[in-house]
């Protein structure tokens, strides 16, 4: 076991509490018997170590159950031939787990993102094991979970047995993320560097950076200041995020958020001056990015996480004045609906955080619901505006609730309109090459 210079709590009682749960890894996952539902701390902050050491055990064990969201890295659990021991079933997609899901190896359940916890809090879903990766404890024996406490406080809280890594590269993040020791039934002191997820595509061709990057210049367009915004991970928010230098008193609220805030916090241009709601914070669930977020985030008192039950919570979102959203998708039809999570019946993804952020921001004061996407795929081949979507394509925003779409041609304005005027809207901001054709659907299905 890697020894740590922990930064272990002052008082005596804390500290024997403390020593007395300290176990090694294998030790600590012999608790996980058959049949059980394990709850793992997901994105960038998996532990890791923890995560080894139950498929180390993968001959004891059949049928485990594994629930999380995405998970940055390599998932052992989900390669071919664990089956029998292993089931994962995942409450949003990621690139490790597509195929397994996709084969049957492993499943997938629909859902907004600020319904997942409560699957836990309310007992839909039993969690009889919690494996967490926490920030050594301060004086008081209170732990972080760092990077990711919106997905993974309340499932934790509900577990019958937590595992903790306690892990000197956990920042402290602050909000309400913490657990106290008296909390933790195992732990297992293990030092390990976080995974990190880079914002920029090194594939990305300069043509494809210059669609995201007149995408990113549109959507800014429509930010005033004072905005409270929720962005995102990838190129597209990457890209608006670049063009909100010259913006005043921005605020955050967002599910997660990536390096490309880091800069406009520094400038000052994210202020939360005038924020309705959690002025002057940046209110979020959790982080995907490097060790400059990490480093950025550790004890910063800008920075306040919550579970995501009410950092998504439409409602929540809502109070947030001059609420932007800013989502994607991988298609939308001449009406105004969006697929973001399926390539026809292939799941890709998952719900996630983009109908609860569309709706809060619908009902924001002020608010800009925003759906924002390149209007062909990297290719050029094929149009991401469509006549109508894939066979067996999921709606994962439904036309009634869209309101703006971006595309590297303009912005389309659908809220209150007709299905003709949609279309016309969505055929103007289209790629050239696919108007014609666009047009010709539109004329004989809906008569513009």
């Amino acid at each position: 076991m890697e020894e740590l210079k922990i930064n272990k709590p002052k008082n005596a009682v804390w500290i024997n509490k403390y020593n007395s749960k300290i176990v090694s890894s294998d030790e600590a996952v012999k608790v996980i018997k058959p049949g059980d539902r394990v709850v793992v701390q997901p994105g960038c902050a998996a532990p890791l170590e923890l995560i080894r050491a139950l498929v180390r055990r993968k001959e004891e064990l059949r049928d485990v159950i594994i629930h999380h969201i995405l998970i940055v890295g390599d998932l052992p659990y989900i390669q071919p031939g664990m089956e029998k021991h292993f089931k994962h079933i995942a409450f949003f997609i990621g690139g490790n787990t597509r195929k397994a899901v996709n084969e049957g190896r492993a499943e997938f359940v629909p859902i907004f993102l600020s319904e997942v916890t409560l699957l836990f809090k309310r007992g839909i879903l039993k969690a009889n094991v919690a494996l967490i990766n926490v920030s050594p404890p301060d004086d008081h024996g209170f732990c972080s979970y760092g990077i990711d406490v919106g997905n993974i406080k309340t499932p934790a809280e509900k577990a019958d047995i937590v595992i903790a890594q306690i892990n000197n590269e956990m920042p402290r993040g602050l909000g309400n993320s913490f657990i106290h020791i008296n909390k933790i039934d195992f732990i297992v002191e293990h030092n390990e560097r976080l995974m990190e997820l880079p914002q920029v595509d090194p594939h990305s061709t300069q043509e494809q950076l210059k669609v995201y990057d007149d995408i990113g210049r549109n959507v800014a367009d429509l930010i005033e200041d004072g905005s409270t915004l929720q962005m995102g991970i990838g190129a597209i928010p990457d890209s608006v995020m670049k063009y909100l230098h010259t913006k005043n008193d921005l605020g955050v609220h967002t599910e997660m958020f990536s390096d490309g805030m880091i800069d406009l916090v520094e400038e000052g241009v994210i202020n939360g001056e005038r924020k309705t709601l959690h002025p002057g914070k940046v209110i979020a669930g959790f982080v995907l990015g490097t060790y400059r977020s990490y480093n950025f985030l550790d004890n910063n008192p800008i920075f306040e996480f919550h579970p995501q039950e009410y950092v998504n919570d439409p409602f929540v979102i809502s109070k947030n004045d001059k609420m932007v959203a800013i989502n994607s998708a991988l298609e939308i039809d001449l009406t105004g609906q969006v697929c973001a999570d399926s390539i026809g019946t292939r799941l890709y993804s998952g719900i996630g955080g983009q109908v609860d952020f569309i709706r809060g921001a619908t009902h924001s004061e002020g608010g800009k619901p925003i759906i924002a996407l390149p209007s062909t795929t990297k290719d050029g081949k094929i149009s991401r505006i469509v006549p109508t979507l894939k066979p067996g394509a999921g709606v994962v925003t439904s036309r009634g609730d869209v309101h703006l779409v971006v595309t590297e041609f303009g912005a389309a304005q659908l809220w209150g309109k007709s299905i003709q005027e949609r279309a016309r809207e969505l055929i103007r901001i289209s790629h050239p090459d696919f108007r014609d054709q666009l047009t010709e659907f539109a004329k004989g299905t809906y008569f513009i």
